[in-house]
């Protein structure tokens, strides 16, 4: 019978487990070694008389099947208990196993060996004294007990019978013919280990747990419970399949096993609906129309059609839940006493009036009213002047939740917009991820260094912040992700810029410009004390009483350790003090407790600047301008010199083309008034200028040096020094009138900073002037002129 069925398994090897005769194979215990080779299986169990095919890969294994074969030897094939280990151990496998011999050995093409083995006797595992190059133990070998043949013993064999032909039927592990074979078995030993060896189980170690019942009987109740479980487990496969049955194709695959899960899941007690009433709930609580509640509906039915295990239902379920995190008409209630406001105001920054008067503006028509679109503001101006920070302290007046958006190097649109939800990592945009995170619709938004915004071609940001920033348009903010308009008129939107001349026009429009320009020296002593020194003692961990600043310390620091319209600067020079006063009281050194002027030098090093306008009247064809930067107003020198020549213009010092085109046409309207010079034509021409402005590897471009550019030409023809302490700005005509220019507030600062005490200006830059207030003017005198004459008449 052996020899029949494994010649019909052939090179497959689906090798039946059969039974030698009509009894199981009886051996002599003599001829049976104390010691045995012994084989570890993974996923098997041989029982006494049974051939089966075990596969063997590891080489150990390989070579004990090798050896066994040659000598023609016994084996003990014993279950292993760790199936993870590689290479077992005593205590990695079960104490018994089964003496066998080897039928057959076949090398399959991936390089392993099938082994047909036949089982013979159970033995107990005592002892294992040998490691290579194969495992090698001593056993003790064990009888089994067969029972009498009785009513009792035919009804469990019977039932064994019919619950193994169940599992056979319906796996696909055993071949079907092992359950014809089961019916011949007569033998009630033949049986039980027949049964043992072929069924596959769940769990392998209630397989193995049969090797040590001795008592045959004992050994069938085991299985007996062993095949009920796994009927048990197959009934319910069967129902889970049964359920989810139905026509599918190719199409359908993933929808099939996406309901087989679902059966699963239920079949476990487990609700997968419950998050998705978990979401209906939540929209429930939401404050929108009924046109977006539909849209929830709607956007709902479509996950519940998806697959979990997809990526559109992650995609999906992302873009609900933000759509449900929104604060949709949630707002947080304004704090409408403006006392409190001003105060609050008036802790975090020193001076900004214009600022600070717009905000109670707004709080005072907004409690008379009751409802107000909220501003739109720009604060511009050089760094370092709390342009941001104030951003926060409005937030605090108002009582409203603050989010920051940096701006600076965006060049996507969809940075602003979103990204379609259809893409892969679509996210929404920044406006509505800061609404999001504030929790209300109507927090203080800060969008920073709106300046700083670039294009390219993925798209204008700026354009796309048009929609955002206009009051008649935000009331419907669209963004590409949630592809539902959201409501931003509660909003306070306020930008930050140092150069508003990079704003697109078009968003400079629609917001409310204030120039927040840079402070006096005062006002620097007065925000040091107030508000960078406490700032920095706290984060030093030093106290009031441990370092004090002299009011004539912080005026050197300001005046010969800064250069600055702000107070960045400063507050990292009072940090550097407070350092190395904290170095110094670790280390029990002696240190000053209050700082005077003549320390800065221990503290800080040499002075960073000097003031260069004593530069100014030292020789013929030196005159100081003034400029604006980005970084605020500074000073700066045009130098001229004359030679010997033809007659022509040179120009050095990085100048723009604006800057040229001044020069030019300075050097033409002295060459159409000579008189200017106080030399004759026929002298004039025959004279080569050269015009400078030293630090000639910082850029400069603009056209308010006009004036200064012809002073300080008239200045090196005449050979006659300018005046001490004069300074000019203005553009120049060819016909010699003097026009206005921008930042005099700025430009007037960096004079007060140099020790300027005379300011020549375009007589248009008046009302500028008389807009500024008395204390950043006091000290200063103002020449107003219309024409270059003018100019010349009052430099000399």
């Amino acid at each position: 019978m052996m020899n029949d069925i494994l010649s019909a398994a052939g090179a497959e090897v689906s090798i039946i487990p059969v039974m030698q005769g009509d009894g199981v194979m009886k051996i002599d215990e003599s001829q049976l070694p104390d010691s045995l080779p012994i084989l570890a299986l993974r996923n098997a169990v041989l029982f006494p008389g049974a051939v089966f095919p075990i596969t063997i890969g590891r080489e150990k294994s390989i070579r004990l099947i090798e050896d066994a074969e040659h000598a023609n030897a016994f084996i003990g094939a014993v279950p292993q208990n760790d199936l993870s280990v590689e290479d077992p151990r005593q205590e990695d496998l079960y104490p018994y196993g089964t003496v066998a011999k080897i039928v057959k050995t076949l090398e399959m093409p991936d390089g392993t060996v099938t082994a047909i083995l036949q089982g013979y006797k159970r033995f107990e595992l005592e002892t294992v004294f040998e490691h290579d190059p194969y495992l090698i133990g001593r056993v003790r070998y064990m009888n089994d007990t067969v029972p009498e043949s009785d009513v009792q013993t035919r009804m469990i064999a019977e039932s064994l019978k019919e619950k193994a032909v169940q599992i056979i039927k319906s796996s696909s592990f055993v071949p079907r013919e092992a359950a014809n074979a089961l019916k011949g078995i007569d033998n009630f030993e033949f049986l039980v280990n027949f049964i043992a060896t072929t069924i596959e189980v769940e769990n392998f170690m209630d397989k193995v747990e049969l090797l040590q019942y001795g008592d045959i009987k004992a050994r069938a109740m085991k299985l007996l419970s062993v095949l009920d479980t796994q009927v048990e487990l197959q009934k319910i496969k069967q129902e889970i399949n049964q359920k989810v049955k139905t026509e599918i194709d190719q199409q359908q695959r993933e929808y099939y096993l996406n309901n087989q899960l679902k059966t699963i899941q239920e079949e476990l007690g487990m609700d997968e609906m419950e998050e998705f009433t978990q979401l209906r709930a939540r929209a429930e609580q939401k404050e929108w129309t009924q046109d977006i509640q539909e849209i929830f509906e709607k956007e709902m039915a479509k996950l519940e059609r998806y697959n979990p295990s997809s990526p559109d239902y992650s995609i999906q379920y992302n873009y609900i839940q933000f759509m449900l995190d929104l604060p949709w008409g949630s707002k947080s209630v304004d704090n409408l006493d403006m006392k409190n406001a001003q105060k609050v105001l008036d802790e975090d920054h020193f001076g900004l009036d214009r600022v600070k008067e717009r905000i109670i503006e707004y709080l005072a028509v907004l409690k008379l009213k009751g409802d107000l679109k909220s501003p739109i503001l720009c604060l511009y101006g050089p760094p370092g002047v709390g342009k941001t920070s104030l951003g926060k302290s409005i937030a605090r007046a108002l009582g409203r939740k603050y989010v920051r958006i940096a701006l600076g190097g965006v060049h996507d649109e969809s940075e602003i917009r979103g990204h379609r939800k259809t893409y892969v990592g679509a996210l929404p945009g920044r406006i509505l991820n800061g609404i999001n995170r504030a929790g209300t619709s109507n927090p203080v938004i800060v969008l920073d260094e709106v300046d700083k915004l670039s294009s390219d071609f993925k798209g204008d940001p700026s354009s796309a912040l048009l929609e955002a920033l206009d009051p008649e348009q935000n009331t419907a903010f669209h963004d590409n992700y949630l592809d539902i308009d959201y409501d931003l008129s509660n909003v306070m939107f306020i930008t930050t810029a140092n150069n508003i001349d990079t704003i697109q026009p078009a968003l400079k429009d629609r917001m409310e410009m204030i120039n927040v320009s840079g402070y006096l020296a005062e006002e620097k002593i007065e925000i040091a004390k107030n508000y960078l020194i406490p700032k920095q003692l706290e984060e030093h961990g030093l106290t009031r009483d441990s370092i004090r600043f002299s009011k004539e310390a912080l005026t050197k620091i300001i005046e010969e350790y800064t250069r600055e319209s702000g107070v960045r600067g400063l507050e990292k020079q009072i940090a550097k003090i407070c350092r190395v006063t904290v170095k110094k009281l670790t280390l029990s050194e002696k240190y000053y407790k209050t700082i005077k002027p003549a320390h800065l030098r221990e503290y800080l090093g040499l002075p960073t600047n000097s003031h260069d306008v004593q530069k100014g009247n030292e020789a013929p064809g030196v005159v100081t301008g003034l400029a604006w930067t980005s970084m605020g107003g500074e000073i700066l020198f045009i130098e001229s010199s004359v030679s010997k020549g033809k007659g022509s213009l040179s120009m050095t010092g990085n100048l723009g083309d604006v800057m040229k085109e001044s020069a030019q046409i300075a050097y033409q309207y002295i060459k159409a008034h000579p008189e200017l010079t106080g030399m004759p034509y026929e002298e004039f021409i025959e004279k080569d200028i050269h015009v400078h402005v030293p630090e000639g590897a910082v850029p400069k471009d603009g056209p308010s040096a006009g004036i200064t550019m012809v002073s300080s030409m008239v200045s090196a023809y005449r050979g006659q020094k300018v005046r001490s302490g004069i300074a000019m700005t203005g553009e120049m005509t060819l016909r010699g009138r003097v026009l206005p220019v921008g930042g005099i507030k700025e430009k007037i600062l960096a004079a007060k900073r140099s020790g300027i005490h005379t300011i020549i200006i375009s007589e248009e830059n008046r009302k500028d002037v008389e807009d500024i207030k008395e204390i950043y003017i006091k000290g200063l005198t103002f020449v107003y002129v219309n024409s270059i004459d003018e100019v010349i008449k009052n430099i000399f």
